[in-house]
This record gives C-alpha cells, sequence and structure tokens, in this order.
C-alpha cells in the first residue's frame, strides 16, 4: 500500500459529536430514525432536525449509507450507514465492508475532505472488534491509495480496550504491507 495513506489515518478515543471534521459516520439502524449508542448521541447532539431530515429518508437498508446535514455538530454533515448484526456468516464481512466503502464513496460525492469512523456494528450488533477494525482499515486505507479528495480519515474508539485493537490492527496491517 502506498505511504502516504498511511499517513492520513488516526485513531482516537474521542466523542464522535465533538469532532471538527466534514463528516461523521453514524452507526444507525435501519429506520435512520434514532436508536442507542453511537446512534442515540449523535441525534441528542444535532438536535431534532437530524430526526425530521431522517424521516424523509425512508430508511436504509443494512451494508448501504445515507448523508444528511449535521446541524448542530461541528460536522456539516452526517453519513449514516447501517452495519450487520453480526452471526459469524460471511455475508457480515461483506455488508461490514459495504458501510464503509458506500461511506466513503458518498463522502467523496459531497467534497468531503475529512471523515470520522466509529466502530461500526461492534455496540449492541456484536461484532468482534478486531475482524471489524481489520475490515474498517483495510476499506479505508485501500480507498485513500486511490484518487481521492479525502485527506483524514479518523477512526473515533469508544473505549481505550477498542483504540488498542485498531492500532494493534494497523501495525499488523503496516508490517505485512513493508514486509
Amino acid at each position: 500500500m502506498k505511504h502516504h495513506a498511511w499517513q492520513r489515518v488516526e485513531m482516537i478515543q474521542e466523542d464522535i459529536t465533538t469532532l471538527n471534521v466534514d463528516a461523521i459516520v453514524n452507526a444507525a439502524n435501519t429506520s435512520l430514525l434514532g436508536g442507542g449508542g453511537v446512534d442515540g448521541a449523535i441525534h441528542r447532539a444535532a438536535g431534532p432536525e437530524l430526526l425530521e431530515e431522517c424521516r424523509t429518508l425512508g430508511g436504509c437498508p443494512t451494508g448501504d449509507a445515507r448523508i444528511t446535514r449535521g446541524y448542530r455538530l461541528p460536522a456539516r454533515l452526517v453519513i449514516h450507514t447501517v452495519g450487520p448484526i453480526y452471526s459469524g456468516r460471511p455475508q457480515d464481512a461483506e455488508l461490514l465492508t459495504a458501510c464503509y466503502t458506500n461511506s466513503l464513496d458518498l463522502a467523496v460525492q459531497n467534497q468531503v475532505t475529512s471523515i470520522a469512523f466509529p466502530a461500526i456494528s461492534c455496540g449492541v450488533y456484536g461484532y468482534p472488534v478486531e475482524q471489524a477494525a481489520r475490515i474498517a482499515l483495510q476499506t479505508s486505507l485501500k480507498h485513500l491509495e486511490t484518487d481521492t479528495p479525502l485527506e483524514k480519515v479518523v477512526f473515533t474508539l469508544f473505549s481505550k480496550e477498542d483504540l488498542n485493537v485498531y492500532q494493534q490492527v494497523f501495525t499488523s496491517l503496516q508490517d505485512r504491507a513493508d514486509g
């Protein structure tokens, strides 16, 4: 992988609703009408206008993504993607990969230069963090190797443990690329 791609990835333990990036990604449910975890936090921070706009979208299938304004968030846009509920089947990885691919594609279509992702599907959807981190990082790095306007992809992790897993996976991917 091209080295400049690696330098455009950042991993932090932070509240995604406070980040000053062009777009944040919401790990939404198929209704897009808010929920628990990061979804609920984003809806609360953005204000009621976000829910009003989401109501006009008619939901979102698993693996796909939709975009709205950010309203009261520092981010100007919110990209809502629906991760798979983990079942251990191969389609889980395909759907999770699609979440990242579709979110990154929507970002590019909307002139986003910086984007922040949560650990999609790792909360109540039960996706093992190490597997999810590998998919998230590989998909994002592959995208960053293309002629993309994206300058920064931030992975915003809720816990120190998740942050450590992402950092370890990132290092192992880097070692393999350098090897």
